[in-house]
């Protein structure tokens, strides 16, 4: 009996033994586990994340491409305008004279002119409309080739400067990581 108590004692000593080397061996483990991750952590912190942002609008405003575009587009469009402008100029003509003829017209006679003013009136509308649809997917269409080349131009400062993220449009954003002026820049340089 005395023996079997020894014995007893003897595996209980070895099983915390084995625990507590076990407990030392995970201890260890979690301390270099933690020294890794602070040593990566400090790398991070001495690298950091580099952010740029680039505001979209500014580029397609200020841009040397953006610009000459807009020159473009309305050179394109200064012809229709011009003839939208007699026409309007026209229906002001014709209400006037209406207006001022209205009183001695026959009701067969008023009631046929102001059809005619009605069709003008909106045949007027139907140009505003169609140049304006014109203008607008023409300008859509220059402003695709901009961002497509703006895009080009921020992938390479991306690479060149070491940017880890480059940003476009955000609600506010500090001048220090505001890089709009350079992809301006590096739009204007292609440009010449």
């Amino acid at each position: 009996m005395f023996e079997g108590k020894s014995r007893g004692a003897s595996l209980n000593v070895r099983l915390t033994a084995m625990m507590a080397a076990s407990m030392l061996l995970f201890a260890v483990a979690g301390v270099h586990a933690v020294k890794a991750q602070t040593a990566q952590e400090e790398v991070n912190n001495e690298r950091g994340s580099k952010v740029g942002f680039v505001n979209t609008q500014r580029i397609l405003r200020d841009s040397a491409p953006a610009k000459e575009a807009q020159t473009q587009i309305d050179a394109e469009f200064e012809k229709r305008n011009e003839e939208l402008q007699e026409l309007v100029g026209e229906l002001r003509q014709r209400v006037q004279a209406f207006e001022k003829d209205a009183p001695v017209l026959a009701e067969s006679d008023r009631n046929r002119r102001q059809r005619e003013l009605g069709n003008l009136d909106a045949d007027v509308q139907r140009k505003q409309r169609e140049i304006q649809e014109d203008f607008n997917r023409r300008r859509n269409e220059e402003f695709a080739i901009i961002i497509e080349q703006a895009n080009a131009a921020i992938k390479r400062i991306a690479e060149e400067e070491n940017y880890d993220l480059i940003l476009q449009d955000a609600v506010t954003v500090s001048d220090r990581v505001d890089i709009t002026d350079m992809v301006i820049e590096a739009l204007n340089k292609a440009a010449d």
